[in-house]
């Protein structure tokens, strides 16, 4: 039976190494091994893609640093539960600028062992560093330093698939003590009840000032409408001046019209009287 020990150790080594001599190394070490089983799992350890050998070197050189990396990446996935969209945006910017900068320093690490890093490869390595933020698996894969090809975050995956050698230990950071997890929760129970106040408040202000403008509306309408019902009260009274104006010279007239009507009357008696004489 192959001792997976020897086979992880086999597997480290040959993945630590340059990429062109791989096959070349991979096939020495095989014929080396004094057990046929390690010798065969040997050869069947395969070529790493550029990019996942980059990962792998960056995992074994800038451990600490990736470890760290990991470990904030873990924790910002149970933090993120309790966040809202706006602090998840802010988030996702954060891990996007960490997955950057990791990216970054992996390229220049292989660069300065003489290897050639497109910008193709550049992004697989942020995609793959990318995956190990949001995936266990993909972090367990990542700091095993013996990745084969590279990852994605929207991409399924099997590990034993994408890993050289046994199957990785699960990504582990040191478990914080209970009282170290009573203050993160106390913290974000905190924090967000300062955001919710926070948006109380804001809703409360909106309100306010939606208030503050709709009454200053309203009175801007009222006077308008007061100046109006002075200028319609002017009009009317004048109006009624004017209606008391007409009744009198409508009397008058009809005093006129009464004693118009007599002096007819008078005039056509006399002319009658005349022809009849």
């Amino acid at each position: 039976m192959t001792d997976s020990t020897d086979l992880d150790a086999v597997a480290a080594e040959l993945y630590a190494g340059p990429p062109d001599a791989f096959i070349a190394t991979r096939n020495a070490r095989a014929s080396q091994a004094g057990d046929p089983e390690l010798a065969a799992a040997i050869r069947a350890l395969r070529k790493p893609s550029v990019a996942a050998w980059v990962v792998d070197l960056f995992a074994r050189e800038r451990s600490a640093r990736l470890g760290q990396a990991l470990q904030l990446a873990a924790e910002l996935r149970e933090a993120q539960e309790d966040l809202d969209a706006a602090a998840l945006s802010a988030l996702g910017r954060q891990r996007r600028a960490l997955t950057g900068q990791l990216a970054t320093e992996a390229a220049s690490l292989a660069t300065a062992q003489g290897a050639r890093v497109t910008d193709a490869t550049l992004e697989a390595v942020r995609q793959t560093i990318s995956a190990a933020f949001f995936d266990p698996d993909a972090a367990a894969a990542v700091a095993s330093g013996r990745l084969v090809r590279d990852l994605a975050p929207t991409r399924s995956f099997d590990l034993d698939d994408v890993v050289g050698g046994g199957r990785p230990p699960a990504f582990s950071s040191p478990a914080p003590a209970d009282d170290e997890l009573a203050a993160r929760r106390d913290r974000r129970r905190a924090e967000q009840a300062v955001r919710d106040a926070e948006k109380s408040l804001e809703r409360a202000q909106r309100a306010a000032e939606k208030a503050d403008r709709d009454a200053r509306s309203a009175q801007g309408r009222s006077e308008q409408l007061a100046a109006r019902i002075a200028e319609v009260e002017k009009e009317l009274s004048r109006l009624r001046g004017d209606r008391e104006q007409a009744e009198r010279d409508a009397a008058a007239a009809e005093r006129s019209r009464d004693s118009a009507a007599a002096a007819l009357a008078e005039a056509q008696a006399q002319l009658h009287a005349l022809r009849a004489e």
